[in-house]
């Protein structure tokens, strides 16, 4: 019987697909999307936050089961849990992913300026709107 996959939607370093090969995942059927009513912020690690009239850029990947299991039961990764959005594709079009986010929002002061260099550089790099790309750099 041939193995299930689920769709992702990457918001963090996740989207950049040599981050998934280095943790041994492959990325499949890739596509550019955001969700709406959600804010990225950035603590340690990014996670989502409800915001209304927010949206956060990201991509999604078809995956298996295993590989999600592996890419959130990683050190530092243990406190992000799936939850259902619709994404809505840059090309048109919507589709459900499950997409991984911490409990509780980071903590106010929290930031982490390295993450938000390098997430911003692989934003960039995967062509999504200039003024996301600027909004995470002040990040």
């Amino acid at each position: 019987m041939p193995l299930r996959h689920a769709t992702g939607f990457f918001y963090g370093l996740f989207m950049d697909e040599a981050v998934l090969a280095e943790a041994g995942v492959a990325a499949r059927n890739p596509k550019m999307a955001y969700v709406e009513d959600f804010g990225l912020r950035i603590g340690r690690r990014a996670t989502l936050v409800p915001e209304a009239g927010a949206r956060a850029y990201g991509m999604l990947y078809d995956l298996m089961h295993e590989e999600l299991d592996k890419l959130y039961g990683a050190p530092g990764l243990e406190d992000y849990r799936p939850e259902a959005v619709e994404t809505h594709l840059l090309d048109g079009g919507r589709r459900p992913a499950l997409c991984y986010n911490l409990l509780y929002a980071p903590a106010p002061g929290e930031a982490n300026a390295a993450y938000a260099k390098r997430l911003s550089e692989a934003l960039e790099r995967l062509g999504f709107p200039a003024d996301y790309v600027a909004f995470i750099r002040r990040a």
